[in-house]
C-alpha cells in the first residue's frame, strides 16, 4: 500500500516530513508520494511558482528514499482535484493507495470536488492529536462511520474503501508553512522547522521576503 499526502508544500517542511514518516513506519507502507498541488482549487494561487515549490520538495526528500516527490498534479492541466490524482495513481502503480489527512483537512473534505469518490480509489487515513476527539461534522460523521476500520489490517486486505484514525507518534512541532512565511518576510530565522537545503535554496532565490 502507497500513502499518499497532498499539499501546497509552501514551502515543505518538518511538520510535513515527520507526519509521512511516521504514516510509512506505522502502516507499513511501501513508500509515500508527497503530490504537489500545483493548482490547488481551495485557496489562492501561491506566490512562489510551482517549479520553485518542486524544487523545494525534492531537495527535502533527497536522502529519504521512503518517500516519493509526486509531479502527477504538476503534468496535469486544470484544477489540482484530488480524486483525479488518485484515479491517476491507482492505475499507474496497481496498488492500494492510503490518503492521509491531518483532522482539519478531513474536517474539510465535505468542500472537495466529487469527495465520496475518493473512497473508490484510495482508504482515508486521519492523523489525529492524542486524546483529542475529531469533532467531525454530522454529515461527514455518519458518512464515515459505517467505513471505519479498527485495525490497519483491515486496510491491507481492501484495495480501497475504507477510513482509519491514527496518533501521530512521536507528536511533531506546530510548524506551519504560513509560520515559516511570516517569519521569511520579517527577516527572522525559521532555521531549524524546515531542512537547511530548502532554506538555503529559498534565501538564494528571495523567496517569500
Amino acid at each position: 500500500m502507497i500513502g499518499i499526502l497532498g499539499g501546497t508544500f509552501n514551502p515543505i517542511h518538518y511538520g510535513h516530513l515527520r507526519l509521512a514518516l511516521s504514516v510509512f513506519e506505522q502502516l507499513q507502507l511501501t513508500r509515500v508520494h508527497l503530490v504537489l498541488s500545483a493548482r490547488p482549487p481551495h485557496r489562492d494561487e501561491p506566490q512562489v511558482s510551482i517549479e520553485q515549490r518542486w524544487q523545494m520538495l525534492c531537495m527535502a526528500l533527497a536522502d529519504e528514499p521512503a518517500l516519493l516527490a509526486d509531479d502527477s498534479e504538476i503534468q496535469r492541466q486544470g484544477s489540482s482535484y484530488m480524486v483525479d490524482t488518485l484515479a491517476h495513481l491507482r492505475q499507474k502503480t496497481g496498488q492500494s493507495l492510503a490518503l492521509i489527512l491531518g483532522s482539519d483537512a478531513l474536517n474539510g473534505l465535505l468542500t472537495w470536488h466529487q469527495w465520496p469518490r475518493l473512497f473508490d480509489w484510495c482508504h482515508v487515513v486521519v492523523v489525529k492529536r492524542p486524546q483529542q476527539p475529531l469533532n467531525l461534522k454530522p454529515q461527514l460523521s455518519a458518512y464515515l462511520t459505517p467505513k471505519k476500520a479498527p485495525s490497519p489490517h483491515i486496510l491491507a486486505q481492501h484495495a480501497a474503501g475504507f477510513y482509519h484514525e491514527l496518533e501521530m507518534s512521536p507528536q511533531p512541532f506546530a510548524i506551519s508553512a504560513s509560520m515559516i512565511r511570516a517569519l521569511l518576510h520579517n527577516q527572522r530565522n525559521p532555521r531549524y522547522l524546515l531542512p537547511d537545503a530548502v532554506l538555503a535554496w529559498i534565501y538564494s532565490h528571495g523567496l517569500y521576503t
